[in-house]
């Protein structure tokens, strides 16, 4: 599997990603800075966490102009592969890659802890190694992760199968405890109608070896290369 990050002005966790995919695929990611265009040769964009552009006018929307973005948005209408994570996540939604938005969080605070996130389908490239109703943990970090559509768009994600992760209880409960920043319906991830785009607000790459306290992300990773090992 081929992959990039992209770099964009104040992103921070692209360390991460490139160590979590290098772990898995046995293969550095080539990181690609947010001017250029050129991701040939690439199976998997990933748009990683941080703050871009220093989440100025909006979280994302500085960086969904960016000169890649063209690049990702023709990569993904080709059948590519691309992954958000928090801030990339964001980004996906301001450039009009996946509907909906993320406000701030429901508690106006900055979140910094772990949560549970229930896996609502695992026949997809990016959760094929976890079964249907599993739930892992994951590290959340974000002010704005309280995903936001409006009901016709969230009654459209749910019945096209297109939410792919939800706040839940370690048990799998999804209730309004479990809900940290208030998304709607629990939202934690969604896809793209070809299941081929996936942005999520916590972070599967900060979990993939037993040294980073866990390796409860590591399957997301692992499906991926299953897919689109060449």
């Amino acid at each position: 599997m081929h992959a990039a990050v992209v770099v964009f002005p104040g992103i921070n966790r692209e360390r991460d990603m490139a160590i979590a995919l290098e772990k898995t695929c046995g293969r550095k990611p080539r990181m690609v800075w947010h001017k250029e265009t050129d991701l040939s040769g690439i199976d998997l964009v990933v748009l990683p966490g941080g703050f871009s552009y220093g989440d100025y006018l909006r979280c994302g929307a500085m960086a969904a102009q960016s000169p890649v973005m063209r690049a990702v948005r023709a990569h993904a209408e080709r059948g590519g592969h691309v992954l958000g994570v928090c801030n990339g996540f964001q980004i996906l939604t301001e450039a009009g890659m996946l509907p909906g938005a993320l406000l701030r969080n429901a508690s106006l605070r900055f979140l910094s802890m772990d949560c549970h996130l229930r896996v609502e389908r695992a026949d997809t490239d990016f959760t094929r190694h976890y079964q249907r109703g599993q739930v892992f943990r994951a590290p959340l970090a974000h002010g704005d992760g309280n995903y936001f559509a409006d009901d016709a768009t969230l009654d459209r994600l749910e019945g096209e199968g297109l939410v792919a992760l939800r706040y839940a209880t370690p048990d799998g409960a999804i209730v309004p405890e479990a809900n940290l920043n208030g998304s709607a319906r629990n939202i934690a991830g969604i896809y793209t109608p070809n299941l081929r785009v996936l942005g999520l607000m916590p972070h599967p790459e900060d979990l993939v070896d037993p040294l980073m306290g866990g390796t409860d992300g590591k399957p997301l990773f692992d499906g991926l290369v299953a897919a689109l090992a060449a």
